[in-house]
């Protein structure tokens, strides 16, 4: 094999990680070395290494794998001058497939049901698919139960995909690259886990042949907002055509900053999720309005039940929030009225049973959601895009979300995930929005 390309050590480390791995899942952004390194190096030498003589290599098309896989630039073929590829078969196999130290492996497209199922009567040792996330569902089930070892790449997509569930999120990264991890995506590898499948993330970072000027073409030509700049370049998984609010540099502001700013009024809002096998949360947040009618998003606090030893239930809501309001109180100011998540009766009740019995100064009351979802986006979008809509950079959890929430594919409509801290926002600001802009908006 040559190596004309340098490696990353998270590269070293991945092709060195061959003891106890029966899969190795790789997600990340584009151009980040997957392929090359995958299916060039690793894959390859764990095909060596195996006592089978079948192997798989799946993309969407023979043509795909040839162009992508076998025969590009520090491809296969590039790097192992002793393989030899037989596009089309030859008289022991008429499958495409590559000849490898004795051994074959099998070019199928799993786009063509006909084709891979001539060949899963049989026991494989190591099988590769290229982007796991486009192909037939059950040519994966089928085939992740005939080999020693399977690797598979994928670039960030749809969460709700069934390929995510049954096989990315039951895999779990090495201690060592965890934090490489982003913590959306982190915060879905929640299936149970199978042993010794590993998960890994490559970014831009990763691939050591990628110059400056490199990367800030590939940033460049995908424009912010759109599902291309969401997957490609964040590498964060989303199911939608495009981001449903586009967050710029000027919304986000410093607590320095926010000190600076004349508040008029002061409110809280509350969502809540209380499941314990999903990545919803229960979040609290705190917002400010200014005399020059500025919209501040100023704290948040989020829980996850599946992160906690002692799940939270309605009954725990009503003293963490009141905790939290008083917080806020003795730094930014007073919220007499904060609003609940009115489809959350049970959280209500509790909140309200906490007043009449210990006195709260805090009045707790259903949100206003007469106002549509699309509306509410509309004024939002407007006020950002105004520089009347400003966050504090600590708020974490609510600008990722805003670097996540995504319209649907099919429906003119956001898509229901990572959405707990923009609900809980604009049930702060619902009942003030005539108050908030310097551009007012017609029938709103």
């Amino acid at each position: 094999m040559t190596n004309s390309f340098p490696l990353s050590q998270k590269y070293i480390d991945f092709i060195n990680s061959v003891k106890n791995v029966s899969a190795d899942f790789l997600e990340g952004t584009t151009a980040s070395g997957k392929t090359t390194v995958g299916a060039g190096v690793k894959f390859m030498r764990m095909v060596s290494a195996s006592a089978k003589r079948l192997h798989i290599i799946a993309a969407k098309t023979t043509g795909v794998a040839e162009k992508n896989i076998i025969q590009q630039d520090n491809g296969i073929l590039d790097l192992h001058r002793n393989a030899v590829y037989y596009g089309n078969g030859d008289k022991d196999n008429k499958l495409p497939h590559i000849k490898f130290e004795g051994k074959i492996i099998y070019v199928l497209g799993y786009d063509n049901r006909d084709k891979w199922e001539l060949v899963l009567g049989s026991q494989f040792g190591c099988v590769y698919i290229d982007e796991i996330n486009t192909a037939n569902i059950e040519f994966v089930r089928e085939i992740s139960t005939r080999n020693d070892y399977l690797m598979a790449t994928l670039n960030p997509d749809d969460p709700s995909l069934p390929v995510y569930k049954e096989f990315i999120n039951r895999s779990r990264p090495y201690k060592k690259y965890a934090n490489d991890v982003p913590k959306e995506i982190m915060k879905e590898l929640i299936e149970e886990p199978v042993p010794n499948w590993r998960y890994w993330f490559f970014s831009f970072a990763d691939n050591l042949s990628l110059t400056k000027e490199d990367i800030d073409k590939k940033i460049a030509a995908a424009p912010k907002g759109t599902k291309l700049y969401k997957n490609k370049i964040l590498g964060l998984r989303g199911r939608a055509t495009g981001l449903v609010f586009n967050l710029e540099d000027k919304n986000v502001i410093t607590f320095e900053q926010a000190k600076e700013l004349d508040f008029v009024r002061f409110s809280a809002g509350l969502d809540t999720a209380y499941s314990q096998s999903s990545p919803d949360t229960i979040a609290f947040t705190f917002i400010g309005i200014t005399s020059d009618r500025k919209c501040v998003t100023l704290d948040e606090r989020v829980y996850n039940n599946r992160e906690l030893k002692i799940p939270l239930s309605p009954s725990d809501i009503p003293l963490e929030f009141e905790r939290f309001l008083n917080v806020n109180k003795e730094i930014w100011g007073f919220a007499r009225d904060v609003y609940i998540d009115s489809a959350d009766q049970a959280t209500i009740t509790e909140c309200q049973k906490y007043k009449r019995l210990r006195g709260s100064i805090y009045n707790f009351i259903p949100a206003f959601k007469k106002t549509k979802i699309i509306t509410r986006i509309q004024l939002q979008s407007a006020w950002m895009a105004a520089g009347d809509f400003l966050i504090l950079n600590g708020c974490k959890n609510y600008i990722n979300e805003l670097n996540m929430y995504s319209w649907k594919e099919d429906k003119y409509e956001p898509e229901d995930g990572h959405d707990h801290c923009i609900n809980s926002i604009q049930y702060a600001w619902l009942p003030y929005k005539a108050e908030i802009g310097s551009v007012q908006l017609e029938n709103h």
